[in-house]
């Protein structure tokens, strides 16, 4: 019940709070900087590794005219969490990428991870977060900022709240292109898409992720890190995965001739330890699809298992509700027409659902809206 009114009061609210505008814009926030040093094993310094890729990956990024980069910071200054997401709301930012580098007392620990903010009891992923967290002890008034987070208990870390909820199924979206590219462009260890409280994502308004690019603790992979043409390897990928994600789901200024170019194809991200993992759920075909190529607003993601009534959901309808492993995903409309899609999407915008996208099926299964309007 609970549950169900915090997610009432959400879409009542409207704190959906980025739009997809004329251009895609892009948040890049180079962990650590300044005074605070992140992570330092064998004379090497996460904050410069953090901005040299975040800074390589704008540039890249930057290539493409319907991209606009914003940085949290493009040179080494100590900027606080709370003005990290302050930066990346006001923008009114597409998505939020955090790049950092892990470390563990174990050198031998090696591989990258990319998180999506959550709620873990999971030991290993709440050191990641409390070691991510940690920084705020540098910060005047933190408790009183971060209501009452104490960076030496690991309670703290299990109790930040979650906000903006409906942004998960996106982030995770992203986190797991972000993995898939890691693997084309390094050698390094896939260690999965997982999940924690990190503060610096606790109340961004996008999808938003926060990538450990790999163990700067471990000797091998810390040069690489640290080196030229690691970083640019990693930049590679990262930029790769949000050019990939960009052209999956940002549909603004789009015609169906411009949206035909066929994404690949997502494979699950897999680890060793599925407690640790966040495993992607192929949706399973509805009920209400029809043959050949549907398409379908997506309004939300939520743990919250609510009736598809127009009345919970601004009005709109029909609404229909699709289990997706520990969430339901809720869609607004199915329509075989691209045009019909997007002015439905426009018109859930106009609701309040300004992170509302389109998603596309094929005889019941999921495909990228690309190959969808490819086959139309």
């Amino acid at each position: 019940m609970v549950r169900k009114i915090l997610f009432l009061w959400i879409i009542s609210q409207g704190i959906f709070g980025w739009a997809q505008a004329s251009k895609f814009k892009v948040v890049l926030d180079a962990g650590h900087g300044g005074k605070d040093f992140g992570a330092v094993y064998h004379s090497t310094i996460e904050k410069n590794i953090a901005l040299k890729t975040a800074l390589k990956v704008g540039e890249l990024l930057e290539r493409d005219p319907q991209i606009e980069v914003i940085y949290t910071r493009n040179s080494d200054v100590f900027v606080e969490l709370q003005q990290r997401a302050n930066i990346a709301n006001k923008s009114k930012g597409s998505i939020f990428v955090s790049m950092h580098c892990n470390a563990n007392k174990n050198e031998a620990a090696s591989g990258n991870e990319t998180y999506v903010m959550g709620i873990t009891r999971n030991a290993a992923n709440l050191a990641v977060a409390k070691h991510e967290n940690e920084v705020v002890s540098l910060e005047a008034d933190y408790k009183i900022k971060y209501d009452g987070y104490d960076p030496k208990s690991p309670e703290s870390v299990i109790g930040i709240n979650i906000l903006q909820e409906e942004y998960l199924d996106q982030s995770i979206e992203l986190a797991d292109k972000v993995q898939q590219f890691f693997t084309k462009k390094t050698n390094n260890k896939n260690r999965g898409v997982k999940q924690a409280g990190f503060l610096v994502l606790r109340q961004i308004t996008m999808p938003r992720v926060l990538i450990e690019m790999g163990f700067i603790s471990n000797k091998q992979e810390g040069a690489f890190l640290n080196s030229e043409a690691g970083q640019e390897k990693l930049a590679e990928a990262i930029a790769g995965s949000i050019l990939n994600y960009k052209k999956e789901f940002y549909t603004a200024n789009k015609t169906v001739k411009e949206t035909t170019q066929v994404a690949p194809e997502k494979v699950p991200v897999k680890t060793e330890v599925n407690e640790k993992l966040i495993v992607k759920e192929i949706p399973k075909p509805v009920a209400h699809s029809t043959k050949g190529i549907v398409f379908k607003v997506q309004i939300s993601a939520s743990p919250s298992d609510l009736e598809p009534k127009a009345v919970d959901f601004k009005g709109l309808y029909p609404i229909f509700k699709e289990p997706a492993g520990k969430l339901f995903k809720y869609y607004f409309a199915q329509e075989k027409n691209y045009d019909v899609i997007q002015k439905k999407l426009e018109e859930a915008k106009k609701k309040g659902f300004e992170s509302a996208f389109i998603v596309a099926y094929k005889e019941g299964k999921k495909i990228s809206v690309a190959e969808a309007t490819k086959i139309k």
